[in-house]
């Protein structure tokens, strides 16, 4: 995929959007952790948050702003980089996956990540991680016919804003701002199916005489996430995700370079579904730009 490396290449599918168009830049799959152990980890995501930094300052026209990329299997050196990714470097938000190395992130052990992101007034970009070495069923040793990534990645995007709505994330912090990927994967679609599901939940839980240690229903705290705009150009999908999130907790990405054609296909459908949605002018502009200044901290015309 030329256009992960190659600038002129991503910069012939953005020319697709016109002049206005400008990306906040992140890291892609795999996760440093996956690939290295503690140390080594720490030492490519600084490389990874110098780089994108330079990227950002010597291409504002095309970069408006950065994610950190953090070491998690070694929390204590995630705290320390991401300290410097946003005071030294500038990077306006932190990209963390659905689960550190198949542990949970409602892990005790991750929570001081989140609250570090909400002291730093940033928010935390959500991405799936699941590899293909995840079976699909129990008497396999590998997905098959790309389910892990196709179905499987958003179904860890839903499982993961589970756990953190049940680890308490959001009634610590009522502010903090966590962007999910594919527009909160299955959440959209299963909204009435969490509520409901949720209502029997809790009246299990009473039965057993078990505290379910949340300040709100649980249903209540999947609309408090914020969600891209990324369903390949469904327009469906698109209404699905503004009805359940609300035109103020979405924004415009587009996913790119990761289709058939360097990005451009990507590109084109984004701004097609973003056509095709019957909304006020007023609300697109929130979508496409409005929103992620605020919830980025981007200011500029």
């Amino acid at each position: 995929m030329p256009a992960l490396f190659d600038l002129d290449a991503r910069f012939r599918a953005m020319d697709l959007a016109g002049g206005d168009y400008r990306q906040i830049i992140n890291t892609a799959n795999p996760p440093v952790e996956a690939v290295a152990g503690p140390e080594a980890a720490l030492e490519l995501s600084r490389i990874a948050n110098d780089e994108t930094a330079e990227l950002v300052a010597r291409h504002p026209d095309r970069f408006i702003a950065a994610a950190a990329c953090l070491p998690m299997n070694d929390v204590e050196a995630a705290l320390g980089e991401l300290e410097r990714a946003v005071t030294q470097l500038g990077h306006r938000a932190v990209q963390i996956y659905t689960d550190v190395q198949g542990r949970p992130l409602d892990d005790p052990a991750f929570a001081p990540v989140f609250d570090r992101a909400v002291a730093l007034d940033i928010p935390i970009l959500l991405h799936p991680v699941r590899g293909p070495n995840r079976a699909d069923y129990p008497s396999e040793q590998a997905s098959r016919f790309d389910t892990w990534r196709i179905f499987g990645w958003l179904y860890d995007t839903v499982a993961a804003m589970t756990r953190i709505v049940f680890s308490g994330a959001f009634d610590r912090h009522p502010g903090i701002r966590i962007v999910t990927h594919h527009l909160g994967g299955f959440a959209p679609y299963a909204g009435e199916r969490i509520r409901e599901g949720y209502d029997k939940f809790l009246k299990a839980a009473a039965a057993r005489k078990e505290p379910v240690p949340l300040e709100a229903h649980p249903y209540d705290y999947f609309p408090r996430f914020y969600a891209d705009t990324i369903t390949i150009g469904s327009v469906p999908a698109l209404e699905c995700g503004l009805a359940f999130f609300g035109v103020d907790r979405v924004m415009f990405a587009t996913d790119m370079p990761f289709d058939t054609q360097g990005g451009r296909k990507y590109v084109e459908v984004a701004l097609q579904a973003m056509s095709a949605i019957d909304i006020p002018e007023a609300d697109k502009k929130k979508i496409f730009e409005t929103n992620a200044r605020r919830v980025f901290g981007i200011g500029g015309p």
